[in-house]
């Protein structure tokens, strides 16, 4: 939440009802005049006509502004926050009002002529603004000035569900985490007992043990570690048709993969490629990290950091990361980006979020049945390549199709 935002629109000057109630009065009875031959009427018609040919003298503001407060929010799906707006300056015959926005919920609090105060939510991640309208009056009646002003920005995020989401097997770096691994060191998984060695802590040592076996012994354990993840998330435009909605699950996997990899303590980052702005925010640990991957998945604030190009950059990516990328698998650029990162010795999971055919027309049984066969030879091609592709169906949440991902040695170039 920031501070509040000044916003100016220009304004449209149309005819006011005032002028158009003149306009008609003064046509029927110049009408009457002429058709009823009656001249009279034109001396009752003369004022109304002076006072329209006084139209072009109106003084009238070129522009208005509007204060919105705060100037931008952040919230989750269906949670509700307060928004206000504020006209700027002392004009008597202003109005504000507020413009009702698509999958916008808005409730008015409180509202007069010159400020409105309202309670706004969402059912749906997005951009969501905060449309006013204001009229404004110019002096003399005759013109009526409006503008459609954004005052503010409320940005929703997208609810993950809680079910935590898995990462392939692979060697982690040598950093204390969660993740169990076939490492000795500190821990509390029983590994091996050996023989009292010099330098060995004695809080290691079992005495149970040493005791059975007349020499010091001491309890080896593995140890615990924690990842590097990277979410890779395609940006570029999708078919029309069905297609058209697999952004919103894009985004809801990478916030749901997100989101375990911070709980366990790992470090996550967020790479988006495609589209008109491509983006990356490097791995970093804890809350504040959560919300400034869902900024840089938005496009919100600028603590993100812009890239060019269509593969992933070096530094959004640490060495030995665990990338998982979330696509339809359509676009060329995308898939070669994935390789690149599994060359440079990434374990990269795919998820295809494309279910079905993909096209809005068309329902050939022939066409679909090669669709499907050419997508199956493309999973395995890739993973011939090193990119496991795993399919995530509408019906089945993601944890369940992240369990599908095999177990495999680090690749490296």
């Amino acid at each position: 939440m920031t501070d509040a935002r000044h916003t100016e629109a220009e304004l449209h000057w149309s005819a006011s009802p005032l002028t158009r109630a003149i306009v008609t009065c003064a046509g029927a009875a110049l009408a009457v005049a002429v058709i009823g031959a009656r001249w009279q009427l034109i001396a009752f018609v003369a004022p109304m006509l002076g006072v329209l040919a006084s139209i072009g003298w109106q003084r009238k503001p070129a522009t208005a502004a509007v204060v919105g407060r705060p100037a931008l929010t952040r919230c989750f799906e269906n949670e509700r926050m307060q928004l206000s707006a504020e006209l700027v300056g002392d004009s008597p015959d202003a109005t504000l009002t507020v413009c009702a926005v698509p999958g916008l919920l808005t409730e008015t609090i409180e509202s007069d002529r010159t400020r409105a105060t309202v309670s706004a939510e969402a059912p749906r991640w997005g951009r969501y603004p905060l449309r006013t309208r204001v009229e404004v009056v110019a002096a003399g009646g005759l013109l009526t000035g409006t503008a459609i002003i954004d005052a503010a920005d409320l940005f929703v995020f997208p609810v993950a569900p809680p079910q935590p989401t898995g990462i392939p097997r692979t060697e982690l770096p040598d950093r204390l985490g969660t993740h169990l691994t076939r490492h000795i060191g500190p821990g509390v998984e029983f590994a091996d007992i050996r023989p009292y060695l010099p330098g060995d802590q004695l809080r290691a040592v079992n005495w149970a043990v040493s005791a059975r076996r007349g020499s010091l012994h001491v309890t080896e354990r593995l140890t615990d570690r924690a990842a590097d993840v990277v979410v890779l998330v395609d940006m570029s435009a999708q078919p029309a048709g069905p297609a058209t909605a697999v952004t919103e699950r894009i985004l809801r996997g990478a916030t749901q993969v997100v989101q375990t990899a911070l709980r366990n303590g790992d470090r996550a980052g967020i790479v988006g490629l495609g589209g008109r702005r491509p983006r990356w925010l490097g791995a970093d640990i804890g809350r504040r990290q959560f919300y400034r991957i869902l900024d840089a998945a938005l496009g919100v604030g600028s603590e993100y950091q812009d890239t060019a190009g269509t593969l992933a950059p070096r530094a959004a990516v640490p060495p030995g990361a665990v990338v998982v990328g979330f696509s339809t698998m359509l676009d060329t650029e995308f898939a070669l980006a994935l390789i690149n990162l599994c060359k440079r010795g990434h374990p990269v999971v795919a998820v295809d979020v494309l279910e079905g055919w993909p096209f809005a027309d068309g329902n050939d049984p022939i066409l679909e049945r090669m669709w499907a066969l050419q997508r199956s030879a493309m999973y395995r091609d890739m993973k011939v390549i090193g990119v496991d592709v795993v399919s995530w169906p509408a019906d089945v949440p993601l944890d369940q199709a992240m369990s599908l991902v095999p177990d495999r040695a680090r690749r490296i170039s």
